[in-house]
C-alpha cells in the first residue's frame, strides 16, 4: 500500500487531481500494483476524503498523551518525528490525530519510520496542504534509499 501512496503523490500532485476510483484502479493495475494493495490504498484514501473534520483545538502548546498501545506501535522514532513536525509548525493537532490513526492501522509493530513518513505525506497531501520541496524530500527519504520507484 505504501508504494501506491508514493506513486499517487508523485503522479497526482494534488489530491483533487487524481482520477475517479474506477479509472485510478485500472491505472494502478496497469502499472503493476496488485489488486489487494490497490484496494487497501484506495479504501484508505476514500476514508480520508469522507472523514468529518476533527475539531481539536489548534493550540501548539497542547500536550498529547499517548496510550501505551500507541507508544508501543509508534515507537520512539515515530513519536520523535511527530514532535519534530509539531515544533516546526508542519503538523497541527487535528492532522496529528489523523496521522496517528493511519499509522495504527498498519500491520507493522512497531511502525518503521519510513512507512510513518509516507502516512504523514498522505495526510498532508489529502488535506491539500502546501508542501515545501524540502519537506517532501524528507518525507520520501527512508534514511537509506528513496521510497520512489
Amino acid at each position: 500500500m505504501i508504494e501506491i501512496l508514493v506513486y499517487l503523490f508523485e503522479n497526482y500532485h494534488s489530491f483533487s487531481a487524481r482520477p475517479k476510483t474506477r479509472t485510478l484502479r485500472r491505472r494502478l493495475s496497469a502499472v503493476g500494483f496488485q489488486d489487494e494493495n490497490i484496494t487497501a490504498a484506495l479504501r484508505r484514501l476514500d476514508r480520508l476524503k469522507a472523514a468529518p473534520p476533527v475539531n481539536l483545538p489548534e493550540r501548539p502548546q497542547a500536550l498529547r498523551v499517548y496510550l501505551a498501545a500507541e507508544q508501543r506501535k509508534l515507537g520512539r522514532d515515530c513519536l520523535g518525528f511527530i514532535a519534530f513536525l509539531e515544533s516546526a509548525g508542519l503538523l497541527a493537532p487535528t492532522l496529528r490525530e489523523l496521522v496517528i490513526e493511519g499509522a495504527m492501522l498498519l500491520e507493522d509493530d512497531p511502525v518503521p519510520l519510513a512507512k510513518f513518513k509516507i502516512i504523514v505525506l498522505m495526510i498532508l497531501w489529502s488535506g491539500e496542504q502546501t508542501l515545501q520541496p524540502l519537506v517532501v524530500e524528507e518525507l520520501l527519504d527512508d534514511g537509506h534509499q528513496r521510497l520512489r520507484h
